[in-house]
């Protein structure tokens, strides 16, 4: 079973973040960069799934060349190979026209299945991976919490809302979305971080594969939030401040 695994490297969660002069987005000349960590479950479960069933596991990165860093680790993890789309500016892509140009990269690969991450931890849209299932035609599952392949057939059990899940059972090829946290990362061995080095990375650009950048959305300005303290003081017995303080932990806050 081939199964290709979309990853994309974001800001470091670590990082000190300011915004640029243009109020648009966040400085990224000193920034520190990491695997998106809902793309490292997916990919973690593409190796789970190809030690089960055999067959190999591909990542796919679109990024300018620091992306490498990623790509390298996704294959010190255990990736068979690679594909890199060299895209020095992905600010002028929105969901849509970047599941395009993903799509477009899988559809050279003809894989069995297609692992994603649920959204991404910079921009969060939680778009480009069922946008990428509606391009190329396949059924798709998102918020994955288990995979189970039976006889060219997919179990998955998904989350829902207020602690309840859903099993779907759908047919191979499929796209599904991973849910953070379902099985523990693995760390790169020393071997693995030797391998990655011999391994084949494929090279690719948004003009060999035919899309243009697009974009629908534009991101207007980004700030931080600002904090501020509010006191209320609460009246009447011992009783009756417990009754609004528990109303407003409720309705206000939504803390319980």
């Amino acid at each position: 079973m081939k199964i290709l695994v979309a990853i994309k490297q974001v800001p470091a969660r670590d990082s000190r973040l300011f915004v640029e002069p243009s109020g648009a987005w966040i400085e990224e000349n000193d920034l520190g960069y990491e695997v998106n960590e809902p793309d490292a479950y997916a990919l973690e479960e593409a190796l789970q799934l190809r030690e089960k069933h055999g067959g190999e596991v591909v990542a796919l990165c679109a990024g300018p060349e620091r992306v490498s860093s990623t790509i390298r680790e996704a294959l010190a993890k255990g990736a068979d190979r690679a594909i890199h789309i060299l895209e020095d500016d992905l600010g002028s892509w929105d969901s849509l026209s970047l599941a395009r140009l993903l799509s477009k990269a899988a559809e050279t690969e003809h894989p069995d299945l297609i692992l994603t991450g649920l959204q991404s931890d910079d921009l969060g849209f939680g778009q480009t991976g069922v946008m990428m299932a509606e391009l190329m035609g396949l059924p798709h599952v998102t918020l994955a919490m288990s995979i189970e392949v039976d006889s060219g057939r997919l179990r998955v059990k998904r989350e829902l809302e207020g602690g309840w899940f859903q099993n779907v059972t759908m047919p191979l090829p499929a796209l599904i979305t991973i849910q953070s946290g379902i099985s523990r990362l693995r760390y790169a061995t020393l071997m693995g971080i030797k391998r990655a080095k011999t391994k084949e990375v494929r090279k690719l650009s948004a003009a060999e594969l035919g899309v243009a950048p697009a974009s629908g959305i534009f991101l207007r300005r980004v700030y931080a939030p600002h904090s501020q303290k509010h006191t209320q003081m609460l009246t009447g017995s011992a009783q009756e401040q417990a009754a609004q303080l528990v109303e407003k932990l409720k309705h206000e806050l939504r803390a319980i």
